[in-house]
């Protein structure tokens, strides 16, 4: 391959988490087991909302959604890396690669979006109850999915077009476990000052400004709850927030730790081992989140399976 020549570009090789053989079969049983869970976790999720009517209502259409986002988040990474360990290879191609690009970005996008409308659910219905089937109304709750989609697609699509007009050297290995934008930035032998600038202010934007309206959204709900009366009031006020609340802090804590370990320390382990916390663990975690301490996912699973393997004839 020639230096700063891309079009002749055909391959970069994912190093992963470790480079160690004898590791190579403790992360792959490992991430294996995360991605398994994960996928049947989101799926229950789906599937209570679906099959239950009590659940037919914006909280859980929103969750719903955001479970179906998660398990594109983890397929988007995962299976090539489990691929690249059973076949012990470590090459991605230039076309797979940027694709892995635009669907990480993407549905890390629609993670954010769809936190920051669940946020704002929770504000309407415990700042607002009286007129919160009024606000959020069916009509509402889709163009807010779907101008979720559409800004997240846009996103990600900049940041592949201009990964395009990047030109590589020979060096091509890629420190990660995926095809991190970052990582190619920094790969690239020409120019990448506008790459750099697009990747802070997406950053900053597509961050910043979600976090804000969660930040407001909770502002408003905790003056809301001081005002309430009863104890046990506040109590049931903030139990609709908790899950949320900790999936929220799960999601930025570990992203904001990436672009602190990328920008702070340029430390290919310490990146890469975060990005593991907001790619794999927090989708993980997100049906437990949501569903151990909720009453009414257990009850709609419980009756799905309680119909189909207890009542037949």
């Amino acid at each position: 391959m020639a230096s700063g020549n891309k079009t002749q570009i055909s391959e970069f090789l994912l190093l992963g988490l470790s480079e160690e053989p004898a590791l190579q079969s403790l992360i792959f049983g490992l991430f294996l087991f995360m991605y398994l869970i994960t996928v049947i976790g989101n799926l229950l999720i789906i599937l209570a909302v679906c099959s239950d009517r009590h659940l037919h209502t914006p909280m859980y259409f929103f969750l719903s959604n955001l479970s179906f986002v998660d398990i594109s988040f983890t397929s988007s990474i995962i299976p090539k890396m489990l691929w690249n360990i059973q076949t012990q290879s470590k090459v991605i191609t230039y076309e797979g690669c940027i694709i892995q690009v635009y669907f990480y970005l993407l549905f890390a996008a629609l993670d954010d979006f769809l936190l920051t409308v669940m946020a704002y659910d929770r504000f309407v219905a415990i700042c607002h109850p009286l007129r919160y089937t009024v606000i959020i109304n069916p009509q509402l709750c889709a163009l807010l999915v779907l101008g979720s989609w559409i800004v997240s697609a846009l996103f990600p699509l900049l940041h592949s077009l201009m990964v395009l007009r990047l030109s590589f050297c020979s060096d091509l290995e890629i420190h990660h476990f995926f095809c991190e934008i970052t990582w190619l930035i920094r790969l690239a032998c020409s120019d990448p000052f506008l790459n750099n600038m697009a990747v802070y202010l997406g950053s900053g934007i597509l961050g910043g400004a979600p976090l804000a309206g969660i930040l407001y959204s909770y502002s408003k709900i905790v003056s809301s709850i001081c005002g309430i009366s009863s104890a046990q009031g506040k109590y049931k006020a903030f139990s609709t927030c908790a899950s949320h609340l900790s999936v929220v802090s799960l999601f930025y804590c570990s992203a904001l730790g990436v672009y602190l370990s990328f920008t702070a320390t340029y430390s290919s382990h310490t990146s890469a081992m975060v990005s593991v916390m907001y790619t794999v663990v927090t989708p993980m975690l997100n049906p437990f989140i949501y569903s151990l301490r909720n009453k009414d996912i257990k009850r709609a699973l419980k009756r799905f399976f309680g119909m189909e393997m207890f009542n037949c004839p």
